[in-house]
């Protein structure tokens, strides 16, 4: 099994906020399953978890996409017990979250890495106690571009995507997910 985990933070208020397109890629994944398996997929509360959780398969492949319900900074507890009850590795998850210091519309994926300024990969980093597990970052930095330049980081990546920008996170969160469908082409 797989483990998808996309940061956000839970509640309508952050629902399109650029801080939350680890959730977004995973809904509009949930999509596309649903489309491709006429099967119907439900968001479920796992307390045990501190997530929302779908189990589902791609490509035969087992998958437990998770949402944690911690707020970013807390994520690595949600994590961690996601790969203790599954009896996973750190390489059996892929974690997806946003990274202002990437353009939007830029996708990147790494086998590992540091946390640099993400305080949910931060979380994850210290609750697993490695940096060695496969994430995909999607860029969110537009500020000088759609947003004002001068917006200070806490409420730009709390602020929700501008229409302008739809069409480029759209895209994005597509290549997000060709990226993790060709993960488990070779898994």
């Amino acid at each position: 099994m797989k483990a998808i985990i996309g940061l956000g933070n839970v509640g309508e208020k952050y629902t399109n906020t650029r801080h939350n397109v680890g959730f977004l890629l995973l809904d509009k994944l949930a999509k596309n399953i649903e489309k491709q398996t006429s099967e119907n997929l439900e968001w479920k509360n796992e307390t045990k978890f501190k997530a929302h959780t779908i189990k589902s398969k791609i490509n035969a492949h087992e998958i437990l996409l998770v949402k944690p319900t911690t707020f970013m900074n807390l994520s690595g507890e949600s994590v961690r017990s996601i790969i203790n009850f599954f009896k996973l590795t750190p390489k059996d998850i892929i974690v997806i979250y946003d990274d202002v210091d990437l353009p939007l519309g830029t996708t990147r994926f790494r086998e590992k890495g540091s946390a640099g300024t993400h305080n949910g990969m931060k979380s994850i980093i210290e609750q697993l106690g490695t940096e060695e597990f496969p994430r995909i970052r999607i860029g969110i930095e537009s500020r000088g571009e759609f947003a004002p330049k001068s917006q200070d980081l806490h409420s730009f990546v709390l602020s929700d995507f501008l229409s302008t920008e739809e069409k480029i996170l759209d895209d994005s969160l597509n290549a997000g997910i060709t990226k993790i469908e060709e993960l488990l082409k070779i898994a």
